[in-house]
């Protein structure tokens, strides 16, 4: 019904979009960035979700003041520093940096959103002093996308034409962060979603929470759940054109496609992993079985080790806290059955099957506990040696 056509560049595609990042010292690699920006041509329509962390960094409650959906034409951007728990000093530098942008660009309610250690003031010479090297005229996805990497391997940036039946067509595009504190709440993960499709404000939260439920909210790297966590979506209706049925497919598309990017760039992950419940008594009830199995850590390890220990998922379901029965439980792992009440002991044959299926980058788990006919997906990868040692150096 609706055609994608995937496009490079990422968000140089949007019309009336524009954007970059340098590089101003925030960090010690001077070939990638650390501070960037979006902006639309022309005053755009911003809605946003955040982190349920109790803790929201200062950029996130500098914004919370125009509300969840609200005018703007500027994000600023940057790495290294979380600006998170350092209290109204911390906003104060927010209205400082924002203070010092060029004034030719005739901004409308600015925002700032930014990554890294909580616990610091903002470095706010070196942000400022990166307003001298940015072209504010640039269509620079690339380097946008780099600047707000962390701990990424690599850049997470995805952009879609969609021709509508009649031939007319708005393009959305978007770039993220993240690979770890990545908990079904979001994470430590920032997205921007940018798109010239004439979206009515009324539709923007109810599609971006939507959105965010199919995608971001159903993957776990570590179970942790940051206090910077920032979805956007900037809207400037350049396209004159609008489908909501097209543009809501689209929507869940770049950013489930983006989710998947971020598990497979767990940090130190090599496999990212479907965990399907269903036959709950209820989809909630699904839900918090699928969630926990995406969380747990000895499910994670037993990944990593591609060890076909189906009694952590089951012991997993069962710490729960759902209604389920060892009696109606079955487990996969993709097609293969790896426990039900007649086949509680892996066979040799099935072991080695089983094996093989662990093998692969990606598989699915599937846990129907046979009792209704509630059902949930949640996604997770496995947990390894680099993980650890990944976070154990952060701060350094």
């Amino acid at each position: 019904m609706y055609k994608f056509i995937s496009l490079k560049n990422g968000l140089a595609n949007v019309e009336g979009i524009y954007c970059d990042g340098v590089n101003a010292g925030l960090r010690p690699n001077i070939t990638q960035g650390d501070v960037a920006f979006i902006r639309s041509d022309t005053v755009a329509k911003i809605g946003a979700v955040y982190t349920t962390n109790r803790f929201q960094a200062a950029p996130i409650k500098h914004a919370l003041r125009y509300g969840k959906v609200f005018e703007s034409n500027f994000i600023l951007m940057n790495a290294k520093n979380a600006n998170a728990m350092t209290g109204q000093k911390g906003i104060e530098d927010i209205e400082e940096i924002l203070s010092k942008l060029p004034k030719e660009l005739n901004l409308v309610n600015p925002v700032m959103s930014s990554t890294g250690v909580i616990g610091y003031r903002l470095p706010k010479d070196k942000i400022i002093s990166a307003f001298d090297k940015l072209n504010w005229s640039a269509k620079n996805s690339d380097a946008t996308a780099h600047s707000i990497m962390t701990t990424d391997k690599f850049k997470k940036e995805i952009c879609f034409e969609v021709v509508l039946p009649d031939g007319n067509s708005f393009k959305i595009a978007a770039i993220a962060k993240g690979a770890g504190m990545i908990n079904p709440a979001m994470a430590t993960m920032l997205c921007f979603i940018v798109t010239d499709a004439e979206v009515p404000v009324e539709d923007i939260e109810p599609l971006l929470e939507d959105a965010v439920s199919l995608s971001f909210n159903r993957i776990s790297v570590d179970g942790d759940t940051s206090t910077n966590d920032t979805v956007m979506l900037m809207a400037n209706g350049k396209s004159g054109v609008y489908d909501k049925d097209a543009f809501s497919e689209a929507l869940n598309k770049i950013t489930f496609e983006l989710a998947m990017m971020i598990l497979k760039d767990g940090e130190g992950s090599n496999k990212v992993v479907a965990f399907e419940v269903t036959g709950a008594r209820s989809d909630e009830d699904a839900q918090r079985a699928a969630i926990a199995l995406s969380n747990s850590l000895l499910v994670k390890t037993a990944l990593f080790g591609e060890d076909p220990n189906w009694g952590r998922i089951a012991s997993t379901i069962g710490a729960s806290g759902i209604d389920c029965d060892e009696e109606t439980l079955s487990i996969y792992y993709d097609d293969l059955l790896i426990y039900d009440a007649k086949h509680r002991e892996l066979d040799s044959k099935r072991e080695e099957k089983a094996y093989k299926v662990m093998k692969q980058d990606s598989f699915k788990i599937v846990c129907d506990l046979g009792l209704g006919e509630g059902k949930f997906t949640a996604y997770g990868c496995d947990l390894s040696y680099e993980y650890v040692k990944i976070n154990a150096e952060y701060r350094t």
